[in-house]
């Protein structure tokens, strides 16, 4: 059985998905929706499948990229053939869903629902600090969004108890926006735990965005339910699922 977690901010039809319900079995146990894992194709096309029929969408109409923790946003008008290196994609055509990857970095899911305009972003710190998700909300405008109505909701990621940095990362952030620091806070010894859903949210807001929350939902907490890259590498296992994140028209 498919778990899916919604939010009533967002009107179109979505959901962030769990990993139960899926396929794939071992350490990919569970709605394994990553072709870049090493968990068998075919097993990956069942959970994909399965995504798209509870969206009431034919697989082909479920569009992904080819994440690489960028900045960049690519309109969408119909099912792509190769994806495109970036990290969001918008959409103002009804049949479509936008789906992204994760595994600790923030899925954002986006809505206009007045001017029928959708996004869907994958943040990781790095897409985040390089302004991702103001470069989706950009592109959003260009389909007819006003940003003042659009919601944003940021779904199952890493929480702050959770991602323990050093001082060089902490820099990244706070050398050129010093008011970045108050999203860290102090761990053992010289580490630092880092905010990544509420710096997102901050960056939304700042943006100037109708409304923006998080689910709340820490996949590296909870094992049952969510695949995370920081605690595969703590368990020091050789791969680990994707979740998947997903809004339609």
């Amino acid at each position: 059985m498919l778990e899916i977690i919604t939010s009533p901010t967002l009107a179109p039809r979505h959901g962030f998905f769990t990993r139960k319900g899926g396929a794939s079995s071992g350490i990919f146990a569970g709605l394994n929706c990553g072709t870049g894992s090493s968990d068998q194709a075919e097993i990956v096309a069942i959970n994909r499948t399965r995504v798209a029929d509870a969206m009431g969408l034919p697989l082909a109409a479920l569009v992904t990229v080819h994440q690489v923790h960028s900045a960049d946003v690519v309109p969408v008008t119909a099912p792509l053939g190769q994806k495109p290196r970036a990290d969001a994609m918008v959409t103002a055509t009804p049949g479509l869903a936008l789906a992204v990857l994760t595994a600790d970095c923030q899925p954002v899911l986006f809505a206009d629902a007045k001017a029928g305009v959708i996004g869907a972003a994958h943040a990781g710190w790095k897409g985040a600090r390089d302004g991702v998700l103001e470069a989706t909300l950009d592109a959003m405008e260009t389909l007819g969004a006003k940003r003042a109505n659009i919601a944003a909701v940021v779904g199952p990621c890493i929480s702050q108890t959770a991602y323990e940095v050093g001082q060089e990362f902490l820099e990244t952030f706070t050398d050129d926006a010093p008011e970045a620091l108050r999203f860290f806070a102090n761990g053992n010894g010289d580490r630092f735990l880092f905010d990544l859903p509420s710096y997102g949210l901050w960056r939304l807001r700042e943006a100037g965005i109708g409304h923006a929350e998080w689910t709340r939902h820490c996949t590296y907490r909870d094992p049952s339910r969510f695949y995370s890259y920081r605690r595969t590498t703590h368990a020091g296992e050789v791969d680990y699922g994707r979740l998947i994140s997903v809004i339609r028209l």
